[in-house]
């Protein structure tokens, strides 16, 4: 029982991370315009995304683009996309192998294959929360590097938007619950173990 609430701990803390992480690369909210020097007194708001740039009013409209060329883009934001996009389909396939895996799915019941399904999702968890990591640390210290680069305009320097803080809770759940999935089907394995072997040492005597 107690192997089995660790799964179910982990499996919604892996699920939240997914979806965690889905908002993360939707959302345009990593970086937003630093209300800095000329820009503190601005009735216009920028926010730059994976996939699009928003420009906000003082009105409450928003207008949103979607960037045209993908060869025109940085990089960092080209790598931050593709990291984003794997982790994506790695938590869902994590997602699908975790349900097969657990001790209270009728899927694969009684065989080997279900713990290796429980150990393989939780791999896959710790694999998508690390690219996803590794994604929104290496944009948060891109904007803090420009926001103190004296060489740079005040109008061109941007903060960390609230997607990158969702993306950092994102993949920390994901390690999280990654690491119990991992755990689990090892600690559930063992009582059953420890039962069976008095019950089949005792049944010899008997024939």
């Amino acid at each position: 029982m107690a192997s089995t609430a660790v799964q179910l701990l982990g499996f919604l803390l892996c699920f939240l991370g997914l979806v965690g992480t889905l908002i993360t690369t939707i959302l345009p909210h990593w970086r937003r315009t630093a209300h800095v020097g000329t820009n503190i007194l601005t009735a216009v708001s920028y926010l730059k995304g994976l996939w699009m740039e928003c420009v906000w009013h003082s009105t409450g409209i928003y207008q949103c683009q979607v960037y045209r060329s993908l060869l025109a883009l940085p990089r960092d934001l080209q790598a931050a996309r593709a990291l984003m996009v794997v982790s994506c389909l790695l938590s869902g396939a994590a997602c699908a192998n975790a349900v097969v895996g657990m001790q209270c799915t009728r899927c694969a019941k009684g065989t080997a294959a279900k713990t290796a399904c429980a150990a393989l999702g939780g791999a896959l968890f710790l694999l998508a929360g690390l690219l996803c990591l590794v994604a929104v640390s290496w944009t948060t210290h891109d904007v803090v590097q420009n926001f103190y680069n004296p060489l740079l305009p005040s109008g061109m320097k941007f903060e960390i938007g609230q997607a990158l803080y969702l993306g950092f809770i994102a993949s920390a759940l994901s390690l999280i619950g990654g690491t119990l999935l991992c755990l689990g089907p090892k600690a559930s394995c063992e009582p059953e173990a420890l039962e069976r072997g008095p019950g089949r040492k005792a049944a010899h005597p008997r024939g």
